[in-house]
This record gives structure tokens, C-alpha cells and sequence, in this order.
């Protein structure tokens, strides 16, 4: 059985390398509203009532939720249905797509290719046409990646901007709330029920060439040439690109092992290796690298906020395309590390970034990326509900 019939014979059933629970619907509305009619899958980080949190990790799973997380319960007043409850990577910890006990679940736009991850179930979910909201979290990545992979839009929230009551942590000082849909239509309808009005005002967009160059050849110069078509200015950053990622995984790596290393120490074995690895190497980050590591960060999120005051920031979503399935772990850690290198910017700033699909290369999906400062998250949706409806002749999806 090829992969691509695999996946088109899955889709009506329930299939457990997406969903870990699912019902029709798992938890009704509780009220009226602008997502009356949607649908959602939420990623196993959320509390819904009832039913127990697992993180990607069956022996995580304990009793069931007394109640649902806050973002949670405004879906459902606000009119959603919750369909299931949707697989993660492992305590959220990876942005492949695969989880160790559960499975990698098909990409629908590109079968032979990874997912993304770690909202993997949620943006499956999406892209299969199960749901029309995919719920998240973004750390690292882990809504915009998914979201690149598999041809859908995905929004990154400022931190702080939904609350994250009832959201099991990987690594708080970055963790955001997030969602996935398959057009800008139903994107905009969730921000407007979930985020704060926000003023507007003059703005620019900005592209740097630097940034777009630590991407594969293809997928920089289609980043950089679509920049440009939106109307966006070159803008050198001048971005001390590494020593700020570096800084930035050693404070995520830090607070990861801080949230989960005693239950990990507790339960050797429960983790696949790769984010076993990830965890025993955070658990060897002392307090006083993080320390060292949260003051470049510091000083990086200025350089950012000054560089976004009036302007938003265009770049390539991913590094790569979905790297395929059968690819080396070499490869895929390769790809991975300079994919973070482009999305950890949103993650230091705290600010909003979207997601959405490009033309596709190769026939495999491309994306684009928009950064803003802290707070503009809605400008951020209304520029794309004003650009890039108005720019379909330049290869932009309908």
C-alpha cells in the first residue's frame, strides 16, 4: 500500500496518529457566536474536562480535567464544537511531526513528507478537512512549521496576549497560544473571538535578504521574491543570528527540564530517543547559563522591537520544504536547527507571526511568514486579509 492511498483510505477513521480522542462531537458548544458551525481539534496540551491531559505520552495520562483550559472554554462559548483531542510530539519538544508510541501521522499536502510538528495531530486534522481549527502551541515553531508543511494558515500569538490557564508548559517564557485553518477567512474569525482589539496605524514591510539566505537556495529566493512582491523594503537586521538562537534554546531547554525532568527522571523509558536526548542535554543547562542566556535575549528582543516599531518582518516560514519521511536523522537535525534559527525571532520578540502558503515548489508546499511587535497580532491578519487578496497574480493561493 503506497502512502498516499494509505492516507486517503484513513481519513473517514479514526486514526491514532492523529486524534487521541474523538467523538461527534467530543464536547458540544456551549453557546453562539462568531464560530458557531466550526470545528476544532485541540493538541494534547490543553485541558478539556473530562478527560485526562497526556502530552504525547500515554504514561503521562492521569485523572481526567476538573475543567477546560481558558482558551478552551472561549471556542466553545464562542460557538465551536471540540471534535477530539488532537496528538502531539512528545511533551511538545520536537517540530518533526512524529511521536515515538503514536505514530507519525501523513501529511495530506505531501505524503511522502513529514508533517511538522509538534501540532502535528491538530494541523493533520485540519488539512484532511476533519475540522476547519486546528489548536496549538507555538514555543519554538510548532504552529508556523506544521503549518508550512502541509499548505495551511497558521497564526503564532504574542506571548502574554491569550491566557495560557490550563496549557501544559514546555517552556513558559516562550509559549503561545496558536491555530491552524485552511483559509485567512476562518484564521480572522477565531483572532477576532480570541484576541484583543488593537489600534492601527501606518506601517512597512521589511524583508532581509540575511535571513532569507540561511534557507535552502529555492526556498530563500522564493521567500525573498514574494517579500518583495507584497511591497517590502530590504532591511538588514544585522542579526547576531546564532549567539540568539543559541541563547534562546539554552533558556527553552532550561525551563523545559524545570517543567517536566522530575516526572522524566521518574519514568526512564517513556520518551523516544530523540527527545530523550533533547531532555537529558536541558537537563544539564545550570542556572546560571540560563541567566547568561536570558540577558542576550533581553538585549536581542530590543534589537527586534526597534527594528518592528512601524513595520512588519517577512520571511521564509521554514529553512527547507517538508523534509521526506525516509530522510537521515542527520538531515532532518540539519534542516531543523536553521528552520529555528528563522522562527525563533517571533518566539525572543513575543510577538505575533503568520504563516500562510506560497505557490508551491516542486508541487510541494512553500510558505511565507509575517513577524510583528508584541500586540499586533490582528495587524498582522489584517495585512494579509489586505495584501494578499489583493496579490494572487503573483502565485498566491486563493
Amino acid at each position: 500500500m503506497t502512502v498516499a492511498r494509505e492516507s486517503a483510505e484513513r481519513t473517514d477513521e479514526f486514526d491514532p496518529r492523529v486524534w487521541r480522542e474523538r467523538g461527534a462531537p467530543l464536547v458540544a458548544a456551549t453557546g453562539d457566536g462568531v464560530l458557531s458551525g466550526h470545528t476544532v481539534a485541540v493538541k494534547d496540551l490543553y485541558a478539556v474536562a473530562g478527560y485526562p491531559l497526556g502530552g504525547g505520552v500515554p504514561e503521562f495520562l492521569g485523572a481526567p480535567s476538573d475543567a477546560h483550559a481558558a482558551v478552551v472554554a472561549r471556542l466553545l462559548a464562542a460557538g465551536a464544537d471540540i471534535t477530539g483531542i488532537a496528538q502531539t510530539d512528545e511533551f511538545a519538544y520536537s517540530i518533526t511531526g512524529g511521536n515515538g508510541r503514536y505514530g507519525m501521522p501523513i501529511n495530506p499536502a505531501a505524503p511522502q513528507r513529514i508533517p511538522g510538528g509538534s501540532s502535528s495531530g491538530s494541523a493533520v486534522a485540519v488539512a484532511r478537512g476533519e475540522v476547519t481549527i486546528g489548536l496549538g502551541t507555538d514555543t519554538a515553531g510548532s504552529i508556523r512549521v506544521p503549518a508550512a508543511y502541509q499548505g495551511l494558515w497558521g497564526i503564532r500569538t504574542s506571548r502574554g496576549s491569550i491566557s495560557t490557564a490550563g496549557l501544559l508548559p514546555l517552556a513558559e517564557s516562550f509559549d503561545t497560544v496558536g491555530w491552524m485553518t485552511r483559509d485567512l477567512d476562518t484564521m480572522r474569525s477565531v483572532a477576532e473571538c480570541l484576541l484583543p482589539e488593537q489600534n492601527s496605524g501606518p506601517y512597512e514591510l521589511i524583508v532581509d535578504p540575511d535571513l532569507c539566505a540561511v534557507a535552502d537556495a529555492e526556498v530563500g529566493e522564493a521567500g525573498l521574491k514574494a517579500a518583495r512582491q507584497l511591497g517590502a523594503v530590504d532591511h538588514h537586521l544585522n542579526a547576531d543570528l546564532e549567539s540568539w538562537f543559541t541563547a534562546f534554546r539554552t533558556v527553552q531547554a532550561f525551563e523545559a527540564w524545570r517543567n517536566h525532568g522530575a516526572w522524566i527522571s521518574a519514568h526512564p523509558g517513556s520518551l523516544e530517543s530523540e527527545v530523550a536526548q533533547r531532555f537529558h542535554i536541558a537537563s544539564r543547562v545550570t542556572a546560571e547559563e540560563a541567566f547568561g542566556a536570558s540577558s542576550v535575549l533581553r538585549d536581542a528582543a530590543a534589537v527586534l522591537r526597534d527594528a518592528l516599531r512601524g513595520r512588519f518582518l517577512v520571511l521564509p516560514t521554514v529553512a527547507t520544504l517538508p523534509p521526506l519521511r525516509v530522510a537521515s536523522a542527520g538531515a532532518l537535525e540539519s534542516g531543523r536547527m536553521r528552520t529555528l534559527h528563522l522562527t525563533c525571532l517571533a518566539s525572543i520578540v513575543g510577538g505575533p507571526a503568520v504563516s500562510f502558503p506560497l505557490a508551491r515548489i516542486r508541487g510541494i508546499p512553500s510558505s511565507l511568514c509575517l513577524v510583528g511587535a508584541p500586540g499586533m497580532d490582528l495587524n498582522v491578519v489584517s495585512i494579509l486579509d489586505e495584501k494578499v487578496r489583493d496579490t494572487r497574480h503573483f502565485g498566491f493561493p486563493a
